[in-house]
């Protein structure tokens, strides 16, 4: 199977502070892997490493062959990322938000459209798509935050915290747009979120992290098993020693 992502020996310094410390992990095509860890792992640092917002100090990332840091322009085209932090302009509708995000990547006006009319059958907001953002409950901004990071059919969508304080209607919404997407267009999702029931529900693999490091990685019924755990909270305390 084709490799999606490829990190070995992952180090990343910030002055003194080592947030990553020799992190390594592979991620194979048309899958979701999910990232989890407790604050200041190093997961968001990961995501931006591979997202080309930030270079390594040292060690080696890979998206489909093309390296980071090297290819990072080649890189850019073939993914999208969502920060945990993502907002859209307050004063834009969100069809005027699609289709501004839209034509920073698409090359002719018609493929602009059909992005667009993608990301309007993503998020489902139907006529609110014409009022403006800041008129949006977090859940519809969320959604359409997603829709506009599927839009383009990446080969690889890295969403950081996608569901992170929304209600439940709004968080399971999400979480069908994401498993349904995959499952039509085959993209590979990198995902980091501190809901386990999310993480168990999406990912196919899951990597645990602490320190900077991979503790443990594998299907979820793997790591319960290996843990003697019910589900991926205990896996999650277990495996970090309850940090």
């Amino acid at each position: 199977m084709e490799t999606a992502i490829l990190c070995e020996n992952l180090v990343k310094h910030f002055g003194e502070v080592k947030a990553l410390n020799g992190l390594s992990f592979e991620v194979r095509a048309g899958e979701v892997f999910g990232l989890i860890g407790p604050n200041g792992a190093g997961k968001t640092t990961t995501l931006r490493i591979i997202a080309t917002i930030l270079k390594p100090t040292s060690g080696r990332v890979e998206v489909f062959g093309l390296d980071v840091v090297r290819d990072a322009e080649e890189v850019r085209r073939v993914i999208s990322y969502l920060p945990e932090e993502a907002g859209a302009y307050k004063n834009m509708t969100g069809l005027e938000y699609l289709r501004l995000m839209a034509s920073l990547y698409m090359p002719s006006p018609g493929e602009v459209e059909k992005a667009v009319e993608e990301a309007s059958r993503i998020c489902g907001l139907g006529e609110r798509l014409r009022d403006k953002t800041k008129t949006y409950s977090k859940g519809m901004l969320r959604r359409l935050l997603v829709a506009r990071a599927l839009m383009t059919r990446p080969k690889l969508a890295i969403l950081d915290e996608p569901t992170s304080g929304l209600d439940v209607v709004h968080a399971c919404a999400i979480r069908s747009i994401v498993r349904d997407y995959v499952r039509e267009y085959g993209t590979t999702v990198l995902l980091s979120s501190h809901n386990m029931l999310e993480v168990e529900y999406l990912c196919d693999r899951v990597a645990v992290i602490h320190g900077g490091r991979i503790l443990c990685e594998g299907t979820p019924q793997e790591l319960k098993e290996t843990y003697g755990a019910e589900n991926l909270e205990e896996v999650f305390v277990k495996a970090t020693g309850g940090v």
